[in-house]
């Protein structure tokens, strides 16, 4: 078995007898497939943000990362950000000391400071150490934990259906069923003129509907659903064959809760635009 990826948020002490593990740089992309995440001191703040957003975007791949259940050691500036992330008050630091936060909810406090401030806490699998230089133990613990620890939960349901690859093979055979479909076919053919932009397009619109992001990190998809369906003169009858056909296509490619993702998603929206038009023929 391959070792766990293993990212960091800032780059290591250069102290090879300190027993730094290699570790490739955060990004969105590379969490997906994280098997930890190192958040180093790096001197940064943590409680006062304002005109910060390089701060505010590593505070929002910390929050990525906890949502995922990645296993993260942070020690100094890094503990107190991803005590932020976890809904816990921080205070700047004074005299030279980093900022510092506040126990999180339901987070275990193993050591204090001689001032009664946490100085180790766990919270699920983020292990934080309030001082500015991470203790050997407690690295060489997190280090062996990882291949432990390599069960984790999908950060949005895009991630449950594998992905933007996964979900585009669902939207090129549920097109591919459609176009061949005697009730559906024709309004596809009235309609769609580049088969592959529409494939895109549509593509961006169920990113968008599944948590994702595009490459920037901006939505994938702008527009109004119902605005897109009202000219297409669509029935309950064309409706009921879309989500028919859609999760034949979803079942052919996914997993069970994979499809049942994207087939529940369907049909909220299969709901939504029935109701609009019904609304627009009334």
């Amino acid at each position: 078995m391959a070792p766990p990826l293993l990212l960091t948020t800032a780059p290591l002490p250069a102290c090879p007898d300190r027993g730094w593990p290699e570790a490739a740089p955060v990004s969105e992309a590379a969490l997906a497939a994280a098997g930890g995440l190192l958040v180093p001191h790096d001197g940064g703040p943590a409680a006062d943000l304002r005109e910060r957003p390089d701060r505010w975007a590593l505070l929002h791949l910390m929050t990525g990362a906890l949502r995922r259940d990645v296993p993260l050691l942070a020690w100094g500036s890094g503990a107190a950000l991803v005590g932020r992330a976890l809904g816990a008050p921080v205070h700047a630091g004074h005299a030279g000391a980093p900022d510092w936060a506040e126990v999180p909810a339901a987070a275990e406090v193993h050591l204090q400071s001689p001032g009664g401030r946490p100085l180790h806490w766990t919270a699920g699998r983020a292990t934080a150490w309030a001082d500015p230089e991470v203790p050997p133990f407690l690295l060489a613990a997190f280090l062996a934990g990882l291949d432990t620890q390599r069960s984790r939960r999908p950060a949005t349901p895009l991630e449950t259906v594998g992905g933007e690859a996964a979900l585009r093979a669902v939207l090129a055979d549920f097109y591919a069923r459609a176009a061949r479909d005697p009730l559906l076919g024709p309004v596809f053919a009235a309609h769609v003129r580049d088969w592959a932009a529409h494939l895109d397009h549509v593509t961006a619109f169920w990113v968008t509907v599944l948590g994702g992001a595009g490459p920037g990190g901006e939505p994938a998809w702008r527009g109004n659903l119902n605005h897109v369906h009202a000219g297409l003169g669509l029935r309950g009858e064309h409706l009921a064959r879309w989500l028919t056909l859609f999760a034949q296509a979803a079942r052919a490619h996914l997993p069970p809760e994979a499809a049942e993702v994207l087939t529940s998603r369907a049909g909220a929206m299969g709901t939504r635009l029935g109701a609009q038009a019904a609304a627009r023929r009334s």
